[in-house]
């Protein structure tokens, strides 16, 4: 693309918290890659903030491919009320990271003119009315899911809230979970074990156990970006782990971790009150009521939470649907 500036525009700044980064960040930094032809963006953390900062320059740098990113972690004062030398401390940071001349500085603030007018560079301001892109970070992280359209893909999947149905084989998780999918206009997580086992007559071995759980995780992560504010997983790690004690007396570490670390927002624990389907991979009609015990302990002992899902299949839904609404109508703290 030939640009046209006199003077010259060569190199350009953007800076912030993105905390998270949005579609108002992202007009930013398309302006700015637009307006000068090498664009350098700042991602300025601070360890008591409630998303990583690693984490937040990953996700600048797939919104903005093009610029060098940069993460800061210094110390600085966040306002200039807090330091009578709140400036040049923030210059100083600036030039550590980028030694030679800025031509533009980007921001949406006031403070812009100083920090330009420190740095030897020209202010350009960005859509300080917040008129194009109607949205902020504190908007963002109090109510994600009001907000959806604002947040860029790269970025949704942190947001997105997880619901694990859990529960005894042949108890409708898969029914379930397929239906409240349509319902919230999102995606699903198949049971990952099925496609994995159907085609050898549902033989299952120990050395299965692992990339059953990996597997099945890898699915979740997958499919993250396509969901619309929730997601609807049929069984997880946790079941994993309960079959492979039952069927083999131990559980891999690997299967332990995956169960560990793989905590959903909400647990929906599909009860045996309804009839036993058989098919090739089911084979404990006898002991649905210990597995039920089981699955409601594995989730009590790791104090997730979890509501029971039963009556006939209208009323199940019913049940899952109020726990759902519920789960969306809390802030993100809860």
């Amino acid at each position: 693309m030939t640009r046209f500036f006199d003077p010259p525009c060569r190199t350009g700044l953007v800076l912030g918290k993105f905390l998270p980064p949005h579609a108002g960040h992202q007009y930013l930094f398309d302006f700015a890659r637009h307006y000068v032809s090498h664009l350098n963006v700042l991602v300025c953390s601070l360890p008591e903030e409630p998303i990583a900062g690693t984490l937040r320059t990953a996700w600048v740098r797939e919104m903005c491919p093009t610029a060098d990113v940069f993460h800061v972690k210094d110390a600085n004062p966040q306002e200039p009320h807090e330091h009578p030398d709140f400036w040049q401390i923030w210059t100083e940071t600036v030039r550590r990271r980028i030694p030679y001349p800025l031509d533009v500085v980007f921001t949406s603030e006031d403070y812009g003119d100083e920090l330009a007018r420190r740095l030897g560079a020209r202010h350009v301001i960005v859509d300080k009315a917040r008129e194009l892109v109607p949205i902020s970070g504190t908007q963002l992280r109090a109510r994600p899911w009001d907000h959806w359209q604002y947040l860029p893909p790269c970025v949704r999947p942190h947001f997105v809230r997880r619901v694990i149905v859990h529960g005894p084989e042949s108890t409708g998780k898969t029914t379930l979970c397929r239906r409240l999918a349509e319902h919230y206009g999102t995606v699903w997580v198949s049971e990952y074990a099925r496609g994995m086992l159907d085609h050898r007559g549902g033989e299952c071995r120990a050395e299965d156990m692992v990339p059953i759980a990996r597997g099945h995780l890898a699915s979740q992560q997958a499919l993250a970006r396509q969901a619309n504010r929730i997601m609807f997983i049929d069984t997880d790690a946790l079941l994993t782990e309960i079959y492979s004690e039952l069927y083999f007396g131990s559980v891999p570490e690997v299967v332990k971790q995956i169960a560990d670390s793989q905590a959903a927002d909400l647990y929906l624990v599909t009860n045996i009150d309804v009839p036993w389907v058989a098919d090739v991979q089911r084979d404990l009609p006898h002991r649905r009521q210990e597995l039920r015990e089981k699955c409601l302990a594995a989730l009590e002992s790791r104090g997730r939470k979890y509501v029971i899902i039963q009556g006939d299949w209208e009323e199940r839904f019913r049940r899952a649907c109020a726990a759902v609404d519920r789960l969306l109508k809390q802030p993100l703290s809860e």
